[in-house]
């Protein structure tokens, strides 16, 4: 099992703790601070995902004028998350 805790940056939510298993399909993810509701729907949806399915579905996306956004910065996590051994 592969585990990140990732501090976002440029967001609402702070931290992004997620988990994935040795063919990196994502286990679980959890945000810390943010919009409570949409957060909870994008764990949902993104549970039992590849990550590069995640990835190529929500990279690039931005939260009106900041250059990033939650879903932005998950795919950044599960960047760092898809690396660990």
């Amino acid at each position: 099992m592969k585990h990140i805790q990732y501090q976002t940056q440029g967001t609402c939510s702070v931290l992004i703790d997620a988990s994935a298993d040795e063919n990196d399909v994502i286990q679980q993810v959890f945000f810390l601070g943010g919009c409570n509701g949409n957060l909870q729907g994008i764990c949902r949806l993104v549970k039992d995902q590849k990550i590069d399915d995640v990835i190529n579905k929500l990279y690039g996306i931005r939260c009106g004028d900041k250059p990033t956004s939650c879903p932005d910065q998950l795919c950044r996590a599960l960047e760092q998350l898809k690396q660990k051994q």
